[in-house]
């Protein structure tokens, strides 16, 4: 078993369960003034333009949806609607039971921790509330970076900020974006999480020809550690 200093998580559907867009979202279209279906058709259509930070912060990232949407609202019907879509991002949000145990137990055996996520403005606003926000050395967010996985550039970032190479590094995640193909590029060790939520969860891009092992649970990570290397 290789001696892995670091285990580097995905974010949604990986530390969280399934996610789903809530219902929340109606209410941002109702501010915007189109419907929702238009409005989930244009954050479908836009994911990774908008998870690589393309049209700047999140108002005006906003804008541009409303402009792809076809409507004009006010000023303030638009910060209304990046607080309504802070709310939403963050209901659909429930971490796994077994995150904080899981990430506990890395950093008591000396194993150090990380996030790689492709997300949207209201992530890294969140985050720092969640219960994992401490137990993560690192975090590197596709709308800060300026990338999406699968680019490796995501990856060498969580091991420049640990000062580790990735073959010193396990990455865990659901399939989204390519993220284990490109774990594997950039010369990390990669499984697939496949817990039995995950058949409902929002996947843009999914990781079909990767076929390596698969983990059910995430307390699975545990056994793939050398006890040697974090004894």
């Amino acid at each position: 078993m290789p001696r892995f200093q670091a285990v580097l998580f995905d974010f949604f559907g990986t530390l969280t369960r399934c996610v789903q867009r809530g219902s929340a979202h109606r209410t941002i279209a109702e501010l915007l003034g189109c419907s929702v279906d238009t409005l989930i058709d244009v954050l479908d259509r836009s994911y990774y333009q908008r998870a690589s930070g393309r049209f700047g912060n999140a108002e005006a990232t906003l804008r541009w949806v409303c402009g792809q949407a076809g409507v004009h609202p006010s000023d303030e019907a638009v910060r209304a609607a990046v607080a309504c879509r802070h709310r939403a991002v963050r209901a659909d949000t429930r971490l796994r039971a077994e995150a904080v145990p899981v990430l506990a137990a890395l950093r008591g055996q000396g194993v150090r921790t990380g996030l790689i996520s492709d997300c949207t403005h209201e992530l890294p606003a969140f985050l720092p509330q969640l219960a994992v926000a401490p137990l993560l050395d690192v975090r590197v967010f596709s709308v800060q970076v300026g990338r999406c996985k699968p680019d490796p550039a995501l990856y060498l970032a969580a091991c420049h900020r640990l000062d580790l190479t990735p073959t010193d590094c396990l990455y865990v995640g659901d399939g989204g974006s390519q993220e284990l193909t490109g774990a594997e590029r950039a010369g990390m060790t990669a499984v697939r999480l496949a817990a039995p939520d995950l058949a409902g969860h929002m996947v843009f891009n999914a990781d079909h020809g990767w076929h390596g092992p698969v983990l059910t649970s995430l307390t699975e990570v545990l056994d793939l550690l050398d006890p040697v290397a974090v004894g």
